[in-house]
């Protein structure tokens, strides 16, 4: 048993119940582990330096093997439920010891860092891995202590990660071989029988988005940059929306791309890295991004490689449609260095509508924003969570990140309307999902307008433009934006058959209203007011 690397926490392993492993590589750089994971068989270096790996049967979150402990002190801050399902702690201890009993004769591969920019808030975290790639995932993605904090470094929460470790249903009491399972107040996580790496990451976002609010912070499920004038935008929504996309703009300096926090201090990013769908990724749409798939220290999750030449293959879907980069933050040309950022003065928040319905963007009252924040209307995107399929299907995830949320919707969007009417944020509905029909009969937005509609909202010039209502959801759509076709902007006119349009627009209006009443006695009259009903 011996632990090993540039500098080793004093706080071991020990601590955590781990004893009589193998040896333990702590806090190693890219390169080493590079060298680990392509020895060990799981993984392969491409041109340009990636590292390319598989997840196997894993290649999105399984949600449904998401648990979190019911012990005394939490109890009561859970909203329980279908997203934040209970666990006893006796099940808890049963899988802790097969993870510490697994760990024992294994090398493990030991990352210490830091959640949050702030240092006000953020979280120490250390990520125990039986894999090195895994390690190298969690020092991409979260913030790197400097040397001489790593010595004395005390983990506020842990991460215990073993993917080729199956839990046994009938005697575990989970749902499959697969488990998450969060401990409050040991502050402990638990992670078995799943290789996709995004596991880790939203386990963490999971605990802050619970410890937070308690300090008068807003965690977003959200991607947040700053422009020319030092002006903050952050921009609300779920995977595939494009919340990446969106924010890497080379006019503007990026804060972060998945998760924020929102405190009286400012913005501020929870990692150090991000985290981008790529499948069909493009050279000239999304060139900073896509550089980013041909540099050493990039992870390509489950991206097709040529067995022959390494070369690769973005477009190949033969895996999953989730195929993902890991990558440091500063790997993106133009960024906010500190991962701060001012108080927001434009608020987006992204929608992939399947419907085709919504207009590609339009302003919100204060009261539609409350709304549209606590529906979390989008169109869940193909291969993001394990058994979706390959067609995006309608949902609504309240505060644009349900299966994150610990705490009950109206807790963060109290925080969202208090932070709103202090800062007079401006907020706007965009819509990047699909124009001129349905799913099956429409096409998806063209980015270009998407990017020209996003920029003029940011700039200040869309706030000018004359506006009128849409008849069915409400919302101020303008009636005009440089570089965008006047057509666009109102979606019916994309639509050859107008009545179909008529009728679906009355159809989701329905499934909003249907939705919304489960939020009705948490929210004021004038957020009723602004809410979307079906025609008499």
């Amino acid at each position: 048993m011996s632990d090993i690397g540039p500098v080793v926490s004093r706080h071991g392993l020990a601590r955590h119940g781990i004893v009589n492993h193998a040896t333990a590589y702590w806090n190693l750089g890219a390169s080493a582990l590079y060298e680990h994971t392509v020895r060990g068989g799981h993984g392969r270096l491409a041109p340009g330096g990636a590292l390319v790996v598989y997840t196997g049967q894993h290649t999105g979150r399984s949600p449904k093997d998401k648990f979190i402990v019911q012990e005394a002190a939490t109890s009561d801050d859970i909203w329980w439920g279908e997203v934040n399902v209970a666990t006893t702690e006796e099940r808890f201890e049963r899988l802790h010891a097969k993870v510490l009993a697994y760990f024992q004769n294994r090398d493990l591969y030991v990352q210490d860092l830091f959640a949050g920019a702030d240092p006000e808030y953020r979280l120490p975290v250390r990520v125990v891995s039986e894999s090195a790639w895994h390690a190298l995932f969690a020092a991409n993605m979260f913030i790197q202590p400097g040397h001489d904090q790593l010595q004395d470094f005390a983990p506020g929460f842990t991460v215990l990660h073993a993917p080729y470790l199956h839990a046994d249903p009938a005697r575990d009491g989970t749902n499959s071989q697969t488990f998450i399972v969060v401990h409050f107040g040991r502050r402990l996580i638990l992670v078995g029988g799943s290789s996709y790496a995004g596991e880790i990451k939203k386990s963490i976002f999971s605990v802050l988005n619970y410890m937070l609010p308690a300090r008068g912070v807003l965690p977003m499920h959200c991607s947040a940059n700053i422009g020319p004038a030092n002006d903050t935008a952050i921009f609300f929504g779920l995977s595939g929306t494009g919340k990446t996309t969106l924010s890497a703009d080379s006019t503007r300096r990026l804060i972060g791309d998945d998760e924020h926090g929102w405190s009286d201090n400012g913005v501020f990013n929870f990692e150090g890295g991000c985290y981008a769908k790529v499948i069909k990724l493009s050279a000239s749409a999304e060139p900073e991004i896509y550089a980013t798939t041909h540099r050493f220290g990039t992870i390509l999750e489950n991206v097709v490689m040529d067995e022959l030449t390494g070369a690769l293959d973005l477009d190949d879907n033969r895996f999953t449609e989730n195929t993902r980069a890991s990558y440091p933050l500063d790997f993106i040309p133009n960024i906010a260095e500190s991962g701060l950022g001012g108080q927001p003065k434009n608020i987006v928040m992204l929608t992939a509508d399947a419907f085709g319905v919504l207009p590609p963007i339009s302003s919100l009252t204060p009261g539609q924003a409350m709304y549209h924040f606590l529906s979390g209307y989008t169109a869940r995107v193909a291969g993001t969570e394990k058994g979706l399929g390959n067609e995006p299907k309608a949902t609504f995830s309240t505060c644009f990140g349900a299966p994150f949320m610990p705490r009950h919707p109206s807790v963060y969007a109290k925080l969202l309307g208090e932070k709103m009417e202090k800062t007079g944020a401006k907020c706007w509905l965009v819509n990047t999902g699909w124009s001129g029909g349905s799913y099956g009969v429409g096409a998806r937005m063209r980015i270009e307008h998407t990017r020209a509609l996003v920029r003029a909202a940011l700039d200040g010039s869309l706030a000018e433009v004359p506006t009128r209502a849409h008849p069915a959801f409400g919302m101020a759509m303008p009636e005009a934006c440089p570089n965008v076709p006047s057509e666009v902007l109102d979606p019916r006119n994309t639509w050859a058959d107008k009545s179909a349009y008529d009728q679906t627009a009355r159809d989701l209006s329905g499934r909003f209203e249907s939705n919304f009443k489960q939020f009705e006695a948490y929210v004021g009259e004038d957020v009723k007011a602004a809410g979307i009903y079906a025609a008499a």
